[in-house]
């Protein structure tokens, strides 16, 4: 058993596994009658701690300044207050969604009060501001698991996506922490590197595989690349079909790999919160507009089990494929090793 499963199952409990239970049970019996039925509460929660980003990567809302929504940062009494709403049964938190996590001040802090809830928590960043200082508290945290970010072997090739952003800092940024853990004798964070896998760094997926034995990273994934405007092609699309998202049809146009099938199991088991305590379905709503409702006027079963996410999941459940933001799925888009 590899150490992320045996700190998964750390954060089991009787009444988490009842929950579990309950979501998946509900979620077949709503295929098979096509018709939402809701059991439980989320056992996994993405939340924003911020909208803020250093970089400025092609394909993000946060990179580009392209949001049509409020930005801020997540409050430490809004967070509190997410938690004591989602109750006992969480049990995974992606506290990511758009922006830089460590921008948020207090990040942290927000962690540090969800591990004290026995959740598994994790993040995802582009590792700019990892210091020697900062690694301490990021296990002083309690942090599960932090994803890193590195999307080039080269500067050259990494900046041509993240752009602005500085390689050389980002292998410091995962040593210093490295090296934390390693004088701290603790296992925890986990650390992942993961490698944007796009067509002018295709050609460096053996050296970020070397790259990561070197480092002494916990595991490597591979992640497909999300693209707009995928029908006619994009110069960002790899060549190889195994490190793609998209395939052509027999018109020659390119099409989402993930086949449609109109049922989704995280929007039964999970959803997405942003900053400012609003609740949309899932992280392919960038922008919100998918709006459940807000955590800080409403309480989070009301939303749950609420007329609006009811609508949703009948949408699922009906013609997943007219719903906007699941057209770029990905399903199935990394690669383990």
């Amino acid at each position: 058993m590899n150490t992320r499963t045996k700190s998964i199952l750390k954060t089991v409990t009787f009444r988490r596994v009842i929950n579990y239970a309950l979501l998946k049970s509900s979620y077949h019996l709503s295929y098979l009658v096509k018709r939402p039925i809701h059991w439980g509460t989320p056992m996994a929660v993405s939340i924003e701690p911020t909208t803020a980003c250093n970089l400025r990567c092609p394909q993000c809302p946060s990179g580009l300044r392209q949001f049509t929504r409020p930005t801020g940062n997540l409050k430490k009494e809004l967070n509190t207050e997410i938690l004591d709403k989602l109750g006992k049964s969480l049990q995974h938190i992606n506290y990511y969604f758009q922006g830089e996590p460590f921008i948020n001040p207090n990040f942290l802090e927000l962690v540090n009060e969800a591990r004290k809830r026995n959740i598994y928590v994790v993040t995802s960043t582009n590792a700019h501001f990892i210091s020697a200082e900062t690694a301490d508290k990021i296990i002083d945290s309690g942090l599960s698991e932090l994803i890193i970010s590195i999307d080039g072997t080269s500067q050259e090739t990494y900046e041509k996506y993240r752009v602005e952003g500085n390689l050389q800092k980002v292998l410091e940024g995962a040593q210093n922490l490295l090296e934390a853990k390693k004088k701290r004798r603790v296992s925890y964070p986990l650390v992942t590197f993961q490698f944007l896998v796009v067509s002018y760094n295709e050609h460096q997926i053996p050296e970020i595989e070397k790259l990561a034995r070197d480092y002494g990273v916990d595991r490597l994934t591979l992640k497909t690349v999300q693209v707009y405007d995928f029908e006619n092609g994009n110069d960002l699309i790899p060549k190889q079909e195994k490190f793609a998202r998209y395939k052509k049809d027999e018109t020659g146009k390119l099409v989402l790999k993930n086949k449609f099938r109109n049922s989704c199991w995280r929007s039964w088991s999970s959803c997405v919160i942003t900053w400012d305590g609003t609740a949309v379905p899932c992280c392919f709503d960038k922008d919100a507009k998918h709006e459940l409702g807000n955590l800080s006027k409403t309480d989070f079963k009301t939303i749950w089990r609420g007329a609006v996410n009811r609508s949703f999941q009948k949408q699922i459940l009906k013609n997943r494929q007219q719903i906007d933001i699941c057209k770029n799925c990905s399903e199935g888009s990394q690669v383990w090793i």
